[in-house]
């Protein structure tokens, strides 16, 4: 399979070209530069590889939850390049491609990210046979004291626990048991190109224009009413 993923959900910007067993990858560390360095990190990996969009079968982006800017800038382009190519596209939860970084295979996935607002992104996965991960539940945007509570809840003995979170909210490491931490684990294209090609054999690949990011927070600005004036 031939496949482009693309990821400008955080702080970090990162393409994969996968092409069958190959692998080709760009990642670089950024606040605020994502939307300048995306395409050109994608034509280095084509050029690399020596193929071009149209030898592909599917574009794959982070499609969220993370940074409302981020999420924005990795539809856009790859709505942009899928519909000039004619190709499908493939939307990852950037949830899922942290998860699929734990080191140990063995046992449940915890994944917090950092949500800023005293908040974070989290859900729980496991890896199923294909070594690929798969979510136990519903993504959501609590505050730190609820996932504690709601691990808690479910009466679990220790997870495997990856995402900046717990790096943000200590109090996640105290009151959920772990028996492996990585808090400073980000999203990166090379995951979501390994659960976009799982996505792609069960068909879930979409027309361009179907393509939806996920925020989980309705409410992504907010505005000061302004004073009734009578």
């Amino acid at each position: 399979m031939k496949l482009l993923a693309l990821d400008t959900a955080t702080e970090q910007c990162s393409v994969a070209l996968m092409l069958d067993d190959v692998r080709i990858t760009r990642c670089v560390q950024t606040p605020r530069a994502h939307a300048d360095l995306i395409l050109p990190m994608i034509q280095e990996v084509l050029a690399e590889a020596g193929t071009t969009m149209k030898q592909l079968d599917a574009i794959a982006f982070g499609r969220g939850p993370g940074a409302f800017t981020g999420v924005r800038i990795a539809i856009g382009v790859a709505q942009g390049l899928a519909f000039a190519c004619d190709l499908p596209v493939i939307g990852i939860s950037n949830l899922a491609a942290v998860a699929q970084q734990a080191a140990s295979t063995a046992g449940d996935i915890l994944i917090c990210m950092d949500a800023r607002m005293n908040e974070v992104y989290w859900a729980r996965f496991k890896f199923a046979e294909d070594a690929l991960v798969i979510a136990i539940n519903d993504e959501r945007v609590s505050g730190p004291d609820q996932v504690i509570a709601a691990m808690s809840e479910i009466g679990q003995d220790a997870v495997i626990a990856l995402g900046t979170g717990f790096k943000a909210y200590p109090a996640l490491c105290a009151g959920i048991k772990h028996t492996e931490l990585n808090d400073s684990a980000l999203p990166r294209a090379n995951e979501i190109a390994s659960l976009a090609q799982r996505d792609f054999r069960l068909g879930l690949a979409v027309d361009p224009a179907a393509a939806q990011p996920v925020y989980l927070r309705d409410q992504v600005t907010h505005v000061t009413p302004k004073p009734h004036v009578s």
